[in-house]
């Protein structure tokens, strides 16, 4: 799905990766907003060429893409997802990429600090999540979430599991036992792109969420899965469990527990 972002005046053609679920952009449009020049296509030919003599990995990073041209047509285009445009946006000597690069340096100074003090981290998660508007109730819970989640995934590195790949699949494994869907699926139910899933939750949809993770934590503590295919399968069990539970709820309530609400649908109908 091709969109067009606008920033600073000028348009910034966009894509929508649905499987990768990743917003990919035009590397040229970029160069063009930063560097103010004449020429963004030449400018980013020059630095992507300066890039790769000095073994920078940025441009391998970049894909390429059919956008729409400014003739009318559909044309290869150089393309990067988020984490990869800010590398590029670090390579640009331009006074429009400093608010860029304050960012990039003022997250990265966050992160060590909540390196050696996890409380500051809970803190600015408690802060940001009432400046979106979740209830102090939603937000108590949400936090215990990602405490719980730490615990599931500090017992999947016990295992074994290795990061990303194998923890993705493995929480795919545990939401669709329990909420009877994928992910991808999920998050397409409520609308939603790159938001987080969780952050996009019930009360009850968080509280279940919770409760799969941390039984699945608790049978794997027991089990000691030593391969990634055994992982699986407890994953599996932790979420039936659960599932059974929203089943029951489901009967006894009359109502669906998966619900297509998402923050965005909860502010507008607040207002």
């Amino acid at each position: 799905m091709s969109k067009l972002a606008i920033f600073d005046g000028k348009k910034i053609r966009r894509y929508w990766d649905s499987d990768k679920e990743k917003w990919y952009f035009s590397v040229v449009d970029v160069v063009g907003v930063l560097s103010n020049s004449s020429d963004p296509r030449n400018y980013w030919k020059v630095l992507k060429m300066r890039l790769k003599s000095e073994g920078n990995q940025t441009v391998t990073n970049c894909n390429q893409l059919k956008l729409l041209a400014e003739d009318g047509k559909m044309r290869k285009t150089d393309v990067a997802d988020t984490e990869t445009l800010f590398r590029v946006i670090q390579s640009i000597p331009s006074s429009n990429a400093e608010p860029f690069k304050l960012w990039l340096a003022k997250v990265g100074h966050e992160r060590v600090q909540e390196t050696d003090d996890p409380e500051l981290a809970l803190d600015r998660a408690m802060k940001t999540y009432l400046q979106k508007g979740y209830s102090k109730e939603w937000i108590n819970q949400r936090l215990k979430s990602i405490e719980i989640r730490k615990e599931l995934t500090d017992e999947w590195e016990k295992c074994g599991v290795k990061e990303n790949k194998e923890f993705a699949i493995l929480t795919d494994e545990i939401t669709f036992a329990w909420a009877g869907l994928h992910i991808k699926d999920y998050k397409k139910h409520k609308n939603l792109k790159t938001e987080n899933l969780r952050d996009n939750m019930t009360n009850l949809e968080l509280v279940l969420n919770m409760l799969a993770e941390a039984t699945t934590t608790e049978i794997s503590k027991e089990v000691k899965p030593k391969i990634f295919e055994e992982n699986k399968k407890v994953a599996k069990e932790g979420g039936q469990i659960v599932g059974n539970t929203r089943k029951e709820i489901e009967n006894k309530t009359g109502k669906k527990v998966i619900s297509a609400s998402n923050m965005k649908l909860t502010k507008q109908l607040n207002k």
